[in-house]
């Protein structure tokens, strides 16, 4: 089999690769100092001065940071004790090792630009967790609330619409409860928009009801696999028996808006006997500015309880319900915030990929999912999604990404030429959608 092509990096200057590292990097770290800096009061409060001094520490460490990578300096190994700290640094040396000598150490334009940016993200959860005792203190909450606040007419609409779909669910024929689900699976999809990396913090939450938007929204889906999801969930749901597991794992990616979509499309798959249990992976530090930590999870479904809306609260009292029962079951795995691509998991973390092949489907959500699935190489367009998934085939598996990074596989030939030619940005302006689905037909 020959050899994947070069992985995207920051060395191609123009690229998406190398303004994200150029500007929307240090954007979100001239971000998250500001952050600190806003919550000194409260620091002081709490801690005294130790939280005065333990703020001045992470300040001086995340401008430390963004000053190397804004003189393109060598990447260093991280220094603080941590559970990921020697995989990240056997990590690092592996990145060395691949470089000629004549390049010395790796650098931040021109190593592969995901090892980069988690490296980034890893380093700013390394600056906190060095200053004690905000040792705590997740920099990107605020923004994550804020999302989730702004969308506030969206989830009521959705949380509406779901509730009214529950009450009916049993009266449903077979054709109707896969428009259903289409339409779900779908706004779980459009949901992946509100991402604040991309916005580089500043808001995207999601002010208009997209439930009315997703006829308008079928043309931007480049690859609509879903047909193969129904095939798979009815078929595993008509030959059942009765005492056996039909299991469907959510691999989330932001939380607020996005994750109330995935949390509305867990639930329905229970009510419609499509699975009897739902699997969730969280991010165990913050991540990416909006992913999901078992933080955010729980903040959210304790938020969408104590609305004074009656159906959003229903269905924040089902949700913790369904917890309650082991319905549903959340997941921390560090293997989610290393730089590693998915067909490395076997080895790097075989407990992960074990639990992983006891799910019947996996939905892996959103843009950097997709960048560790087809390990954020320069792929062809054309270029099957089962070849750039490099050997990673722990169950079937569907990818659910609007684009936001310059990487698709799996499509028509000349179809990415053709978005090219019409629309420069189409890879990264969250504006198009896939469902790429890779398991037995």
């Amino acid at each position: 089999m020959a050899a994947p092509p070069a992985p995207l990096s920051g060395q191609d200057v123009g690229s998406f690769a190398y303004l994200t590292i150029k500007d929307r990097i240090p954007q979100i770290l001239t971000k998250a100092i500001d952050t600190l800096h806003r919550h000194k009061s409260e620091f002081f409060e709490k801690h005294g001065e130790e939280g005065m001094e333990a703020e001045k520490k992470a300040i001086s460490l995340l401008s430390k940071l963004r000053n190397e990578l804004q003189t393109d300096k060598p990447i260093i190994p991280l220094v603080e004790k941590f559970v990921d700290t020697d995989i990240w640094n056997q990590y690092l040396e592996y990145q060395q090792s691949l470089l000629n000598e004549s390049d010395g150490k790796p650098r931040w334009f021109h190593s592969p630009w995901l090892f980069v940016e988690c490296y980034m993200y890893r380093r700013i959860h390394e600056a906190i967790i060095q200053s004690p005792p905000i040792d705590d203190f997740d920099v990107f909450k605020e923004s994550k609330d804020q999302n989730f606040f702004e969308s506030q007419e969206s989830i009521i609409a959705l949380c509406t619409h779901l509730q009214q779909l529950l009450r009916a669910v049993e009266d449903l024929e077979e054709n109707q409860l896969k428009n259903e689900f289409f339409k779900l699976l779908q706004i779980s999809l459009w949901g992946n928009k509100c991402d604040l990396s991309l916005s580089g913090g500043e808001s995207s939450s999601q002010k208009t009801n997209v439930i009315n938007s997703l006829e308008d929204l079928k043309p931007f889906i480049l690859v609509d696999d879903t047909e193969h999801l129904w095939t798979l969930l009815s078929n595993c749901k008509k030959t059942r028996e009765k005492a056996s597991v039909v299991r469907v794992d959510i691999v989330l990616d932001n939380s607020g808006f996005e994750l109330v979509t995935d949390l509305i499309l867990a639930n329905f798959l229970l009510s419609s006997k499509l699975a009897t249990e739902i699997h969730f992976y969280g991010k165990t530090i913050p991540w990416f500015v909006s992913d999901t930590t078992v933080h955010d999870f729980n903040w959210l479904i304790e938020q969408v309880k104590h609305s004074n809306h009656k159906w959003v609260s229903t269905c924040g009292a089902d949700w913790e319900s369904l917890i309650k029962t082991g319905r549903w079951v959340y997941h921390d795995h560090i293997f989610w915030t290393l730089p590693h691509e998915y067909c490395a998991m076997s080895q790097v973390a075989p407990d992960l990929y074990t639990e992983l092949q006891k799910a019947h489907l996996i939905l892996f959500k959103g843009d950097l999912n997709y960048r560790k699935l087809t390990g954020d190489r320069k792929w062809e367009f054309s270029v099957p999604f089962h070849q750039a998934l490099n050997g990673f085939h722990p169950a079937p598996l569907c990818s659910i990404r609007t684009l936001k990074a310059e990487i698709q596989v799996g499509l028509q030939p000349g179809q990415g030429e053709q978005l090219m030619a019409s629309e420069p940005d189409w890879l990264t302006a969250g504006k198009y959608g896939v469902f790429q689905y890779d398991g037995p037909l």
